[in-house]
């Protein structure tokens, strides 16, 4: 999308101008969640991978997730990945 925007080609005092649009394509999943069973105390990651780079926000239910020490994110490029820390049943 930063690539929007007039273009002019210049010889010598005769120019041409073109608007050149750019749409940007939905971001998708590449790779979705997977399902994990994981042993009270332990910690678990969850992994997807977008088709690009965009930020994304996570959720247990409908409660928003925040960064803390049971909760961890990292989105590297176009994963995003979730770590859950010492795990209890009530996290399922």
């Amino acid at each position: 999308e930063s690539d929007a925007g007039d273009y002019t080609c210049v010889c010598g005092d005769k120019q041409s101008t073109a608007s050149l649009a750019v749409h940007a394509l939905p971001v998708l999943f590449k790779e979705e969640l997977k399902n994990e069973e994981v042993q009270e105390g332990a910690s678990v990651s969850l992994c997807c991978e977008l088709t690009k780079a965009a930020p994304v926000q996570w959720k247990i239910g409908s409660k928003v997730l925040k960064a803390s020490d049971k909760y961890q994110m990292r989105q590297p490029g176009t994963t995003a990945e979730l770590v859950i820390h010492d795990l209890e049943v009530k996290d399922a």
